[in-house]
């Protein structure tokens, strides 16, 4: 401070001594012009020696001013620093950084974050906590802290080790063993599957089923009189349960395709077909129901031909067996047909080492938890293995074959029912058996992470669109205000934010009105995953929109409950049951608890709920028709009106109803009538057979002899929607 005070008055002298020096100067000039006296000083001696005084007086009063603004400031010396300090702290960040993550570096709360990006063009609704922040959203909020970044490339490029599990390679074809085939039953529903089954394993699965239809993948193991062994699938053959059959297919080494020799080549036929030739899976043909008067089983391996499907007979490999599962007939011959097909596969396994197999199937049981019905391909399942399936593991504690009774073992092509795991693994997923509890939370977390990083990718891409969408609405916002004044710039956005604020609580309350949101429970996986294909193919959201809120496996629950209500929306359950506290839960809260054990009963009554939606529509129902005979006008005042010379042929004319006229089989006029008339006398209906003459509320509308009049009612009538799920 001393040397700019030292600096600062030494300014101050030598400005004064210039004035002294110019001021000097003047009165010099002055007295030379006025020829004053050798001693001419007295005049301005004393004003020259009073100057020094004057000086000192205004430097005096320059640095007290000056060392008042150095004392203020020298007051707060701590705050100066800090900011200084504050703006070269540099923060490492990097790309993808979280909100949480960003927040955490430069030592604020999440909200800062979030305030900070308001100031770009995102929408901050789109960001959540474990969202990944691009480029602009970091700087900007680094700006906002008042801080510098520095980039931490090994951050951003850091690749986490995979930690998955996999299937082992091929074993050593000396350490392989016969296995028993892995069959799978397949065709359209009503066809006879499970019955054929039913007698081959003497139970009564079918007349269990709800209306007689499969609804899930049923899994469990034939012995045969000689002693052969047979695990079969047996798979929903309704239109819905497509991808259980494609997964039935995948799992496989035969097939068994059930076609009834009444019926024919079905829909779900074809299907089947495809999802055996995509598996590239041998076909064993069973035509059923050949006890029948109207049965044709020739007719059937005709029908086949036109899908690659050619049985012996027309010399092709496809062996046809025909018979009847309701009287047994032949059903021995079908499962000797197969095991025969199954030695000429030579199928083998290794069932040593780790196990590998694949979930058929996965519920939830009250009393065991999350249970799968699994087909051991590899190795041999023990109690006490760590298995790992999806983002899922499990500690076997029991093992049930399909009678429930408890098994030690499960050896490659059996199927089995595993208790034990921590979540519920999804229908499909890879069983994969790994040595301890560590390890198989590390494969689990490892699948997690790679699901997060996926979503991660997808949220920055939707970010960016986003952040497009709103620069492209500022351009244009800017384009469209321009060259108008800031003060009427500023009354129109405030006048379209006002209309705007309008049309958007219009359209919540349309959307509202228009909006069926549902929660789907089902018994097991497969079952839920067959609903909600259905429901992606809703494709009339111009009609009334389909909102999915939430779906799960197991009973429904008061959480369900909780969410219809938050959303205004139906709980649907199929195979599954609500308690009465829940029943009685849902009745005070308004919400509707629809339980269904048969899938297109679901599906049917969904379509309704989504038809209640709909606007009402107007139907036109006849009243009555009548042929013009004869044309002719009346005078009324100064202008003649037409008028029509009618004859009713069928029902009648009602005045006060809607009325058409039809010329060559089209439409020409739609409206009310001003008079009708029999004879001279107005009338209000005229019935059939009688005469009358009638005038239209539109004078330019000719009649011509030969035309149509139809009197109609409208009625307005509940729409249907026109959502098709295919049966």
């Amino acid at each position: 401070m001393n040397w700019k005070m030292l600096k600062l008055e030494r300014l101050l002298r030598f400005h004064t001594i210039c004035r002294q020096l110019y001021s000097l100067a003047q009165r010099r000039t002055l007295v030379l012009q006025r020829h004053g006296s050798s001693s001419g000083y007295p005049a301005w001696t004393a004003p020259l020696h009073a100057w020094p005084w004057q000086t000192d007086m205004i430097i005096g009063a320059a640095l007290s001013q000056y060392k008042s603004l150095v004392t203020k400031k020298e007051g707060r010396p701590q705050e100066s620093q800090l900011s200084l300090t504050k703006s070269e702290k540099k923060v490492e960040v990097w790309i993808g950084m979280t909100p949480e993550e960003l927040a955490r570096a430069v030592g604020k709360d999440a909200d800062f974050v979030y305030e900070a990006l308001l100031n770009i063009d995102i929408d901050i609704d789109s960001i959540e906590e474990n969202s990944q922040l691009d480029e602009a959203c970091i700087k900007e909020v680094i700006k906002k802290a008042g801080m510098k970044l520095k980039w931490n490339k090994l951050k951003q490029d850091k690749v986490r080790e995979n930690k998955d599990a996999v299937r082992r390679p091929q074993a050593d074809p000396t350490l392989l063993t016969p296995r028993s085939p892995v069959v799978t039953v397949m065709g359209h529903v009503d066809h006879g599957k499970t019955t054929i089954l039913d007698k081959l394993r003497k139970t009564q699965v079918a007349a269990m089923e709800a209306g007689g239809i499969t609804q899930h993948i049923g899994a469990f193991l034939v012995s045969l009189p000689s002693g052969e062994k047979i695990t079969f699938l047996d798979t929903p053959g309704h239109a819905a349960f497509s991808a259980m059959r494609a997964r039935g297919a995948q799992v496989t080494d035969i097939v068994i395709l059930v076609v009834a020799a009444d019926d024919g080549v079905m829909k779900q036929t074809v299907e089947s077909i495809q999802h055996t030739k995509d598996a590239q899976v041998p076909i064993v043909l069973a035509i059923n129901k050949c006890d029948k008067a109207e049965a044709d089983p020739e007719k059937v391996k005709k029908e086949l031909l036109a899908y690659d499907v050619v049985c012996e007979d027309y010399g092709g490999d496809v062996q046809a067996v025909h018979v009847s599962a309701l009287t047994g007939d032949n059903l021995m011959a079908l499962a000797e047909a197969t095991v025969a097909l199954a030695e000429m596969l030579e199928l083998k396994a290794d069932p040593t080492g780790p196990v590998e197999g694949k979930v058929i199937e996965s519920f939830t049981d009250k009393g065991r938890g999350p249970v799968t019905t699994a087909i051991i391909q590899r190795g041999t399942l023990r109690k006490g293995s760590i298995l790992v399936a999806g983002q899922c593991w499990a500690k076997v504690r029991l093992m049930l074959d399909e009678n429930g009774r408890a098994v030690t073992e499960a050896c490659p092509s059996m199927a089995v029912g595993i208790m034990g795991w921590r979540d519920l693994p999804s229908a499909g997923d890879d069983i994969l058996e790994v040595e301890s509890e560590t390890r198989a939370r590390e494969v689990v977390d490892w699948r997690k992470y790679e699901q997060e990083q996926e979503k991660n990718k997808d949220d920055l891409k939707a970010i960016e669109e986003m952040r497009k969408e709103h620069q492209e609405a500022r351009r244009k916002d800017q384009e469209k205000y321009g060259d108008v004044h800031w003060r009427q710039r500023s009354f129109l956005k405030y006048q379209e934010k006002k209309r705007q604020k309008v049309l958007k609580t219009r359209e919540k309350a349309e959307r509202d009105s228009n909006t069926l949101s549902v929660i789907i429970k089902g018994d097991v996986d497969g079952s839920v995953e067959a609903i909600l294909d259905i429901v992606d193919t809703y494709d009339a959201s111009h009609e009334c929109k389909l909102e999915l809120v939430h779906f799960g496996v197991g009973d429904i629950s008061e959480n369900d409950v909780n969410l219809a209500e938050m959303f205004g929306g139906i709980v649907y359950g199929f195979n599954v049951n609500a308690g009465n506290v829940i029943q009685q839960s849902a009745a005070k809260k308004g919400v509707k608890i629809k339980l269904h054990k048969v899938i297109y009963h679901l599906i049917g009554d969904l379509q309704e709920e989504l038809s209640s939606r709909l606007p009402y529509r107007m139907e036109e129902h006849p009243v009555g028709e009548a042929s013009i005979l004869a044309t002719f006008s009346v005078t009324e005042g100064k202008k003649k009106v037409p008028v029509a010379g009618c004859r009713v042929q069928k029902g009648q004319l009602e005045k006060k109803q809607k009325f058409k006229l039809i010329r060559n089989g089209h439409v020409i006029w739609k409206g009310s009538l001003t008079s009708l008339k029999h004879h001279k006398d107005d009338v209000s209906v005229i019935k059939t057979g009688m005469d009358c003459g009638l005038s239209l509320d539109e004078e330019n509308i000719e009649f011509k002899v030969g035309d149509e009049m139809v009197c109609y009612e409208e009625k307005e009538v509940p729409s249907k929607t026109s959502w098709d799920p295919g049966f």
